[in-house]
């Protein structure tokens, strides 16, 4: 009996449709999933960073993060720590789950060369591309940058407010109720005192200035709050 020999051709075109289809499934599935810990950008992206330009070496140091929420009610927690506390700002857009936050924490601490004796911080906001598993997965690692900024600060964790009305593919209540469970998880299993926020502004929701930020009166509602928790621990 004679032994045929494949035909060589027919072997090199099979092999090519064996590449080009492992090669198609990976970018498709590519497309579908983005790797975890990867950046996912907003369409406007933005930090936003506050100094006191009379800082009194006397007095502690003070440092609200932040979004634009925070960013609102920053005049009124200056305002009401006059002449007890230096407070700071660091406002951004970047949001958990996102490295690029806990290098920005980093940088502005590098760039103070600050002490701060308390830090009170919020993050739930902004990245609605990354799912409440992936927001409560990284969570150990930005109260982890948090306290790297001042490891002997006293923490204040405050809540996300709610929204006036549910955005699609953005913030819904849902969501921020979410969000705020995973985050008191953690911060109530580390003892960080709690500023709700979302609490108290569920008692004032005839003053929303647009669909999340809050007007003139709303903002001075929840700065006198963050201030008097912010005594409380200075205490």
């Amino acid at each position: 009996m004679t032994s045929r020999r494949p035909n060589l051709s027919v072997v090199w075109l099979f092999m090519v449709v064996v590449v080009v289809s492992i090669l198609w499934s990976s970018v498709s599935g590519g497309a579908q999933s983005r790797p975890a810990g990867s950046s996912r950008p907003e369409e406007i992206e933005w930090t936003w960073e506050v100094r006191p330009t009379d800082s009194d070496p006397k007095l502690p140091n003070v440092l609200l993060v932040g979004d634009s929420i925070s960013r609102n009610y920053y005049p009124e927690v200056r305002r009401s720590l006059r002449n007890v506390a230096n407070v700071y700002l660091l406002a951004t857009s970047a949001s958990i789950g996102d490295p690029r936050l806990s290098q920005q924490l980093a940088e502005f601490v590098a760039m103070e060369k600050v002490h701060f004796r308390v830090v009170h911080f919020n993050n739930g906001m902004h990245g609605w591309s990354y799912s409440e598993g992936e927001y409560r997965q990284a969570f150990p690692a930005f109260l982890a940058s948090i306290r790297a900024m001042s490891p002997d600060a006293s923490l204040v964790w405050a809540s996300t407010t709610p929204v006036k009305a549910d955005a699609i593919g953005g913030a819904t209540n849902d969501r921020v109720s979410a969000r705020n469970a995973v985050a008191l998880a953690f911060v109530s299993e580390a003892n960080i005192a709690v500023d709700d926020q979302h609490a108290l502004m569920l008692k004032h929701l005839d003053t929303y200035q647009d669909t999340v930020h809050f007007n003139d009166e709303g903002s001075q509602i929840q700065g006198r709050q963050a201030a008097e928790h912010i005594r409380v621990v200075l205490r």
